[in-house]
């Protein structure tokens, strides 16, 4: 087992002994959604409030996990107008596999999470992030990567929900972004 499937089942028990509603995103849900490529961190979507990460802070790291201080000490970073945290698993020689955990604040981001499908990731199974909302998350963020990631998913999953796209894509300030990748 690689260091990122065992990260990968460390948190995912962790979520689910605590009863915290998650769902993987990110380069693993591109592995089964479009085309296998590598990856070196895992990605999640979390349904927990704020006041509840002291708890879920203390359970990672019990499992090994390392939380840096200034997450500790409160402070919640964002990326593209989403509430993050990050944690890491050190291994050996200062090795290391990054976490990154988004906090799901917005109706985007609870939609996603309620959209969620139970599928394998690595001969692991786990809530995975849809299809179509994997394309909108890679739209947001829009770094070379996941312009390629989003050309790898059109390919492999053919027909896409493409309403529920444009709805969202549209509430996202997006819209004019899906409609380009849709127009290729």
């Amino acid at each position: 087992m690689s260091k990122l499937e065992e990260v990968l089942k460390q948190l995912v028990a962790c979520f689910d002994s605590h009863e915290i509603p998650y769902v993987v995103m990110g380069g693993l849900a591109v592995r089964v959604h479009a085309l296998p490529r590598p990856t070196n961190d895992v990605d999640f979507t979390i349904m927990l409030a704020r006041e509840r990460l002291p708890e879920l802070f203390d359970a990672v790291e019990k499992i090994g996990l390392t939380v840096p201080e200034t997450y500790k000490s409160g402070w919640v970073d964002e990326v593209a107008g989403m509430p993050i945290v990050k944690i890491r698993h050190y291994f050996e020689a200062g090795l290391g596999v990054d976490v990154d955990v988004f906090l799901a604040e917005s109706e985007y981001q609870r939609v996603l999470i309620e959209r969620r499908q139970p599928l394998e990731v690595d001969g692991f199974s786990c809530w995975l992030v849809t299809p179509e909302d994997l394309l909108l998350l890679k739209l947001i963020a829009s770094r070379p990567r996941d312009l390629v990631d989003i050309q790898d998913i059109l390919f492999t999953q053919g027909q896409l929900d493409e309403a529920y796209m444009r709805t969202w894509a549209t509430r996202l300030g997006i819209a004019d972004r899906l409609e380009s990748i849709l127009a290729q």
